[in-house]
């Protein structure tokens, strides 16, 4: 392989080669456009380096202009560029899928892009013409209520056994939270860590009411019941976790319900309402309808504990302009929140903001560990038939391009406390 050479400024070299090493149809003038490409990843390198390797045996080095994620990628074939440049994160899969490109450590790509999501501006994000049929993807699967039950569907209904192999024993699929997120912890203590931390918000007393917006497979809700006497309803739409949950929760007798329920078919009021990492399935248009449910459902000086994902300000116009990888591949009608929206939204429905605390090393720390156990599963043949090699790539790839996210700070997991004044 050629020594690297350092892309910066105007200071770039077009490899002589162009259009050969796996450029099939390529042309040369094609291979230029696509080196310019790497032009704008160095120049939005305000922070990390990138070393490349392209397919016709050249080296580059992009960036290194202060400390940062250090990242590796070595390009196969000159398709693999193409299809970032027209479709972002989803052409960085169906690269990845195809054996386009591979990486010593994908994270490290995927934190060093969302360490600088703001200077890199358009370079890997959709071209015009995806960021419209992404939106008319979005709208085909909004989340209508026949279109939310489609949706989690798509992604719950997997089956119980497949996240039994690599969950943890709470069966919690949400990010924990760690005594250290730089430290490896068993999941199960760190996921009761994080149970305990919302239950605590809400100030539970003897008789009380408990509302779970999407529970599910009923850990939280177990959890719960042990620790307080009160009457527990969990809502979701999957019929795989409500039949788990069911069973789970046997013991509690009458004190515990689940039930195949729309959030906004929701009737009744409670003390106290729970939700974690649901609000991410509701979708922008619906966010209202949310929280009008959240006051309207909490007796009066209620709480409700959040925990939720967001995407920062700064990249949220264009990210709800498209679809992302997950959106594609993994989540239907999936939309992670901008919290000064979403914020501004539930104030002014008479829910104060309270005690909001952020958690994003925890997330990463979690999807690396289910990461591990994931391949362990799939590795030992603990999936059940049907998943195949290429669904595990799938999700390997989703598991990584997430904590890569939390890692570089393009989005972030949060508690917050709802009062109803």
């Amino acid at each position: 392989m050629n020594a690297p050479h350092h892309v910066q400024g105007r200071h770039r070299s077009v490899p002589q080669t162009a259009g050969r090493g796996g450029g099939g149809f390529f042309s040369a003038f094609a291979v230029r456009r696509l080196i310019g490409l790497l032009g704008q990843i160095d120049d939005g390198l305000a922070s990390g380096s990138l070393q490349i390797a392209l397919p016709d045996g050249s080296a580059n080095s992009l960036g290194g202009r202060n400390a940062g994620a250090a990242a590796d990628i070595h390009i196969h074939k000159w398709r693999a560029l193409a299809r970032i440049a027209w479709s972002g994160s989803v052409g960085f899969y169906q690269g990845w899928i195809n054996g386009e490109w591979d990486s010593s450590d994908p994270v490290k790509i995927f934190e060093l892009f969302a360490a600088n999501r703001i200077t890199l501006g358009k370079a890997v994000r959709p071209s015009p013409v995806m960021q419209g049929a992404g939106r008319i993807l979005n709208w085909m699967r909004r989340n209508t209520k026949a279109g939310a039950r489609r949706n989690i569907e798509f992604h719950y209904d997997l089956g119980n056994d497949f996240y039994a192999a690599w969950l943890d024993p709470t069966m919690t699929y949400s990010s924990a939270i760690f005594a250290d997120p730089t430290v490896t912890e068993p999941l199960e203590i760190a996921q009761d860590r994080k149970i305990n931390a919302l239950l605590d918000r809400l100030n539970l007393e003897d008789g009380g009411s408990l509302l779970e917006i999407g529970c599910g497979w009923g850990g939280l809700a177990r959890a719960a019941l042990q620790s307080h006497p009160i009457h527990y309803h969990g809502i979701t739409l999957s019929h795989e976790q409500k039949a788990y949950a069911d069973l789970r929760l046997t013991e509690f007798g009458a004190r515990a319900a689940v039930s195949i329920t729309d959030y906004r078919d929701v009737n009744g009021q409670y003390d106290g309402i729970v939700s974690v990492e649901m609000v991410e399935a509701v979708g922008q248009k619906y966010w209202p309808n949310y929280l009008d449910m959240i006051r309207h459902s909490l007796k009066p000086n209620g709480k409700a504990a959040i925990q939720y994902i967001r995407i920062e300000d700064d990249i949220f116009e264009a990210y709800a302009s498209s679809v992302d990888f997950i959106q594609r591949y993994i989540f239907p009608g999936g939309m992670l929140l901008s919290e000064s929206r979403f914020r501004s939204l539930a104030q002014e429905r008479g829910l104060a903001w309270c005690d909001q605390r952020d958690y994003g090393l925890h997330y990463a720390q979690t999807l690396k560990q289910w990461r591990q156990d994931f391949d362990a599963a799939f590795d030992a043949g603990r999936l059940q038939p049907g998943f195949d090699a290429k669904f595990a790539q799938l999700w390997r790839f989703y598991l990584m391009y997430c904590e890569g996210g939390f890692r570089g700070g393009s989005v972030n997991v949060a508690q917050v406390t709802l009062q109803k004044m």
